[in-house]
């Protein structure tokens, strides 16, 4: 199922289950210099222009016109109140504990696009969102850390608006790469968060160097070069792989919280993100089951990439259960 260790597309997977994991301790890092609206700021300004850098040699097309309400909307969630939110959740929340909380978002996306998008609700989806929502209670009220507070049920507010992102970033994935889609989005949500520029301008006067590097490391890696290797990693893997490795974030986030800012997880929390993890394993059973990797549906129906991924396979796989930081 999996690609050898040594080809591209293996580096490209495991490369971005990394950066998505190291962006919750970097996140961490951060606050502490720059505050949430700093940060907040300054990571989505850094990746914007990073991602706007190399669009003319990726191939990302300007957006139509008639997409821009669905470009804005995805914008304002999935980048402005995502990062506002899970900066604001981990000024009390352990990054590791954070992680787990996340992992829930493709519940959301998924009962979004039941309720909007036609999509069939079935019997599996709704007991392994049930799960996985369980899951994320025993994590909020686990005595570890950051125990039951205001923050963790932020940290759960970042997780539904990451849903709302993929919810709607779908419709647009019908006609755009998964690359296009988060350049459009990123840029969308660095001018939502204007209103942030002037506390970032002060904070960032201020603020020491470790706050300022990991602002930087935050844009460039995790959200700008994850977006583009995780794009080229998902238009040339099987579906299963893809979403399977993802499900690595929570864990890899809880090692590198505990290397870097030596955050010991409770065992309540460990359980309880297993439990939420084994709730969109569940509900994501069944898109593997409906269709094959490597389908191509009528022409017409769906666009093309230039690697021969159709957009609407990215589209499956961006809700497969992805837990970014």
């Amino acid at each position: 199922m999996f690609p050898r260790v040594a080809s591209p597309r293996f580096l490209a997977l495991a490369g971005t289950v990394v950066l998505w994991a190291s962006a919750f301790p970097a996140i961490r890092v951060g606050i502490d210099g720059l505050g949430v609206a700093g940060l907040s700021f300054l990571r989505l300004v850094v990746a914007a222009l990073a991602l706007t850098l190399v669009a003319p040699f990726t191939g990302v097309r300007l957006p139509r016109r008639r997409d821009l309400p669905m470009v804005a909307l995805s914008g304002a969630t999935g980048m402005t109140a995502y990062q506002v939110l899970l900066n604001w959740g981990e000024v009390h929340v352990a990054a590791g504990t954070a992680s787990l909380l996340i992992s829930v978002a493709p519940v959301f996306s998924v009962l979004l696009g039941t309720a909007f998008l036609g999509e069939r609700l079935t019997g599996r989806i709704v007991v392994g969102s049930v799960i996985a929502l369980g899951g994320a209670a025993i994590v909020s009220l686990a005595e570890g850390t950051s125990g039951f507070t205001v923050s963790s049920l932020v940290v759960l507010a970042a997780a539904v608006v990451q849903g709302v992102y993929h919810f709607s970033s779908k419709p647009l994935l019908r006609h755009y790469t998964g690359l296009e889609v988060a350049t459009y989005a990123m840029v969308a949500g660095t001018v939502f968060a204007l209103p942030l520029a002037p506390a970032t301008w002060h904070a960032a006067a201020h603020a020491p160097a470790d706050a300022l590097v990991s602002a930087l490391y935050l844009g460039l890696l995790p959200s700008a070069l994850g977006f583009v290797i995780w794009a080229y990693a998902v238009a040339r893997l099987p579906l299963a792989a893809a979403t399977a490795a993802l499900y690595l974030v929570p864990p890899v986030a809880l090692a590198v919280s505990f290397v870097w800012l030596g955050e010991v997880p409770h065992a309540i929390e460990v359980a309880g993100g297993a439990v939420s993890v084994a709730g969109v394993v569940l509900i994501n059973r069944r898109t593997a089951a409906r269709r094959s990797p490597g389908t191509l549906r009528s022409p017409g129906t769906a666009a093309l990439d230039t690697s021969g991924a159709t957009a609407d396979d990215q589209g499956d796989r961006s809700q497969q259960g992805a837990v970014r930081a």
